[in-house]
């Protein structure tokens, strides 16, 4: 028998050691969604349920039931929010165990449907039940739950579980995906609802890890000017967004930022992103009051009156906008191709971080389309949820929902290891609960790496071990061989330049092509020399360097 069925096994059959346990079917690692089975005495509640196969719940469960048991993966589920990666295996739980019980926000359950565009609304909109905020609900005997507005998304919340036994209750609190601050339609949220809960358990993403971000309004503005300076460059603006939650709020962002008010331009938008607008505007009575009174005065999203004219893209419209400059928002797994025609454009596609795509026959247009991505967080950021956990104070801090590496490098700071037990499981990996026991903490994991640092004349260098280069992130750090350093209080910060941002430095990353550069020379590939007779030569090199051996290629070099 698998551990993951051992686990579950002890977690369905109460044989556990502990009053408190975890069990993650998944902690969205690298995509795979987040499911949570916690057991809390003799109950058993499943947190998300973002996996798109759901057959590891499934297991197990044809055995008879034991001690009374009812056959179900848990005995009721609460989806923090209406994400897919927390939300996409809910349909297929429902069908699969129909009295299930499943709660979440209002506004959650409002969203929900939204996962399964091709489902019939009617069918799939009574399967989670509401849950208010702010007030406590005992759903089992000795089990109560409130939920607290948690910032990211409307109707994303977090859940505090008090489990009451004649010698004490047991408390955990589960933050979903949460945000501090606040964002065009979401409030963040709230520290001081939550002080003073004396924790024994924080179940807490970590999606940005150890990272430090500029200041909210500062993102809007950076993202704001770059897209201002693309319309005065007659470029079109392409912003491919997920259905729910980005893609309102840049469209709010682009219409109430000075940049834009009054302005004669087109903001055209298309698929699923143009159904989740509809679905919040059905939704108004639950937003911030600043997002109500703004609705009071003009339409929230659709306006054709009030410029820049907010327009939804029909049918068949694709292939023509962008022959002047617009902005389109579009969901994330379009082709777009179907909006960057040769007789369109030029485009600028706007990605948020970390993010590709790939456009199909872009041979055919080439030299219309600048991809780049930007920064509009929907996470709090490193100092953010360290913030938040040492306002908690809880025993036990459970760390889900990032990339391995980043929630090791949350795992390692010394400001958490002195204060409280830290886990970050895996996937299957269950993950005991000691409360008052004495508990060793384990061996961090090593993320600092010792160099050396000499100073020259006219340069200064650092020396570091090869053992960073077992980091996967190493390959896009040195993806180019060039750094950016700036100070950050008395510390350096050294971050490493991609070849897109390279690309982009010029304004106009197809002006590259009409320079004696590197990045057009034939001797260039994977942005190395490999003419002996360059003093380049098996070097690094900028894409927009030059030396004397330069021969132009064919069609110029970009690797």
């Amino acid at each position: 028998m698998s551990d993951r069925l051992s686990a579950s096994s002890r977690i369905d059959t109460g044989e556990a050691s502990h009053e408190l346990e975890c069990l993650p079917y998944g902690v969205n690692h690298s995509g795979e969604g987040v499911c949570l089975l916690v057991r809390m005495g003799p109950h058993r509640i499943l947190l998300d349920c973002g996996l798109a196969d759901i057959s590891p719940l499934m297991k197990g469960l044809a055995k008879p039931a034991r001690r009374g048991r009812s056959p179900l993966p848990a005995d009721f589920v609460l989806i923090s929010h209406a994400h897919p990666d927390h939300a996409r295996g809910l349909l297929a739980l429902h069908k699969a165990f129909p009295l299930l019980p499943i709660y979440g926000s209002e506004v959650t359950s409002k969203l929900l449907p939204l996962n399964w565009p091709n489902q019939n609304l009617q069918d799939i909109s009574q399967f989670c039940q509401a849950l208010p905020l702010r007030s406590p609900v005992e759903v089992k005997d000795g089990l109560v739950v409130e939920l607290f507005p948690a910032g990211h998304l409307p109707g994303a919340v977090a859940m505090l579980f008090t489990y009451t036994t004649p010698q004490r209750s047991y408390k955990l609190l589960y933050t979903g995906d949460f945000f501090l601050s606040n964002s065009r339609l979401v409030e963040g949220l709230r520290l001081e609802e939550l002080r003073g809960l004396e924790l024994d358990a924080l179940i807490i993403e970590g999606t940005y890890g150890t990272s430090r971000h500029p200041h909210r309004r500062n993102q809007e503005n950076q993202l704001a000017e770059r897209v201002n300076r693309a319309i005065a460059d007659s470029y079109s603006v392409l912003l491919p967004t997920p259905a729910l939650g980005l893609g309102q709020e840049l469209l709010m962002l682009l219409r109430s930022h000075h940049h834009f008010t009054g302005r004669d331009l087109d903001i055209w938008v298309d698929g699923t992103v143009a159904v989740g607008c509809d679905v919040y505007l059905e939704l108004l009575s639950h937003f911030p009051p600043s997002v109500q009174n703004f609705a009071r005065h003009q339409p929230l999203f659709w306006d054709e009156r009030i410029r820049p004219r907010v327009r939804r893209l029909q049918p068949g419209q694709r292939d023509r906008v962008g022959k002047y400059p617009c902005i389109v928002l579009t969901d994330s797994t379009v082709d777009l191709s179907e909006y960057c025609q040769v007789d369109t454009g030029p485009w600028l596609i706007l990605l948020p971080e970390k993010t590709e795509i790939k456009i199909n026959n872009h041979h055919k247009f080439p030299g219309i389309i600048t991809v780049e991505n930007y920064l509009l967080a929907q996470h709090s950021d490193g100092p953010g949820t360290t913030q938040l956990i040492h306002n908690l104070r809880p025993q036990h801090v459970i760390f889900v929902h990032g990339s391995p590496t980043y929630l090791a490098d949350l795992t390692s700071l010394d400001e958490l290891q002195n204060r409280y037990h830290v886990h970050s499981p895996e996937a299957g990996v269950l993950v005991e609960i000691p409360i008052g026991e004495t508990f060793l903490q384990p061996a961090a994991p090593e993320t600092n790496y010792e160099g050396e640092l000499t100073e020259l004349d006219t340069v200064v260098t650092i020396a570091l071990p090869d053992a960073i280069t077992a980091d996967p992130r190493w390959r896009q750090f040195a993806d180019t061989g060039l750094i950016e350093a700036r100070w950050q209080g008395e510390e350096l910060v050294l971050r490493g330049l991609s070849q897109r941002e390279l690309l982009n430095q010029s304004s106009d990353r197809f002006i590259l092509s009409d320079v004696e550069c590197c990045g057009t020379c034939r001797h260039q590939r994977g942005q190395r020399c490999w003419n002996p007779a360059s003093p380049l030569y098996n070097f690094k090199v900028t894409l927009d360097g030059y030396c004397p051996a330069f021969e132009r290629g064919n069609e110029g070099t970009r690797d």
